[in-house]
């Protein structure tokens, strides 16, 4: 008992209660990202960020920011930037040749006329490939695979068949 106010006089351990926290992880580190938007947030959540640094780093809005991690899809123009800022490519490259050619295409961000570029190819033609309308002949796919060889280092060996 206090002598000057007549109240009880408690230890500090009286005041001590000790309640487990336990804190469960987010949903994005729980389960596998499947859309490059799922990995944006990942990478974003990992390094700290908001959506507003990351909309500063990409050159984009806010918005845009918010629809690529809700929607899931990112524009072509900007899957470059993208992958850049992840660190890594989570588009997987396809085995065939024309997969990988529209894989080339994907991850830089390559409309078909400028791919068409840097093909030295009609681009009407690459859609026709691309879209699986015609198939190229032995000596296009002779040309796709050794365009490929020169740009992608991670080609191993390129089959024309």
């Amino acid at each position: 008992m206090c002598p000057f106010s007549n109240n009880l006089k408690l230890t500090e351990n009286a005041y001590k209660v000790e309640i487990p926290l336990t804190i469960p992880l987010l949903e994005e580190f729980t389960r596998e990202p499947i859309t490059i938007g799922d990995h944006l947030r990942r990478r974003r959540i990992e390094l700290g960020l908001y959506q507003k640094d990351v909309a500063a780093k990409l050159s984009v809005t806010t918005p845009t920011v918010w629809n690529w991690e809700n929607r899931g899809s990112v524009d072509l123009r900007f899957i470059p930037r993208v992958i850049e800022f992840l660190g890594y490519n989570p588009i997987p490259q396809p085995e065939d040749l024309l997969g990988k050619l529209a894989w080339y295409k994907q991850v830089n961000g390559l409309s078909l006329e400028q791919l068409g570029v840097e093909m030295e190819r009609d681009p009407e033609q690459l859609a026709d490939w691309l879209s699986g309308r015609h198939k190229p002949c032995r000596r296009n796919r002779g040309e796709i695979a050794a365009f490929l060889a020169n740009r992608v280092q991670s080609f191993d060996a390129i089959s024309i068949y």
